[in-house]
């Protein structure tokens, strides 16, 4: 199992969680946007992805040998990476994004309602912030949690969705996601909880990292 890392253009990271993924990274893969932080940190990029319209041209020609070039305007320059990181993949490989967060909401927002799609090509997808980790559900199931752990849930789609849960402080019954807030700001109730999802799509968790020790 590799562990793929593709690096969006938002806030570099500062959280010892999603730098020690990025430390980890069997493949880095950049956003063409997030390739200049990256190698003004001297940090090893394999591949650099995307329509290149915003990497200078000093470090177009540094990473010339790195550059996959997608001029197609349709997607977004964290679909090229996907897109092309799925290419690369074989089974039981991770992708984490990183920098997806940050500058812009509304990257921000576009980046997260991106996850259930991915989930779709490469369910083993997730996102790592400075404060927690975004991950697709596309059916019912059981994940791990700590008492207190703050968790909210999306529907990033335009389906219907209908969630019941165990564990969770404020239970839900059968309850429609119809609006982003829906079910935001819960919490867990110990070690695991569960979601039973019915409906059209998947959601979006969102779940805090433990707090770090002092």
């Amino acid at each position: 199992m590799k562990n793929f890392v593709i690096m969006a253009a938002g806030d570099f990271p500062v959280h010892p969680v999603p730098l020690q993924v990025l430390d980890s990274a069997d493949v880095l893969v950049a956003c063409d946007s997030a390739a200049a932080d990256l190698a003004k940190r001297n940090i090893t990029i394999d591949y650099v992805v995307g329509d290149m319209d915003s990497l200078e041209p000093a470090y177009r020609e540094l990473l010339k040998e790195k550059l996959i070039h997608i001029r197609e305007q349709d997607t977004n320059d964290l679909q090229k990476a996907f897109r092309f990181t799925c290419s690369l993949l074989a089974p039981g490989d991770r992708i984490t994004i990183l920098g997806a967060a940050g500058k812009r909401e509304d990257h921000t927002i576009a980046n997260i309602s991106l996850l259930t799609d991915f989930a779709l090509v490469h369910p083993e997808i997730r996102i790592c912030t400075d404060t927690g980790v975004f991950f697709p559900v596309l059916e019912s199931g059981t994940f791990s949690s700590f008492p207190g752990q703050a968790v909210s849930l999306f529907n990033p789609g335009s389906g219907k969705i209908f969630l019941d849960s165990r564990n969770l402080e404020y239970p839900l019954d059968h309850l429609e996601l119809s609006k982003w807030w829906t079910a935001s700001l819960n919490r867990a109730l110990g070690d695991t909880f569960s979601l039973t999802l019915e409906g059209e799509g998947g959601i979006v968790v969102f779940a805090v990292y433990p707090a770090e020790k002092e």
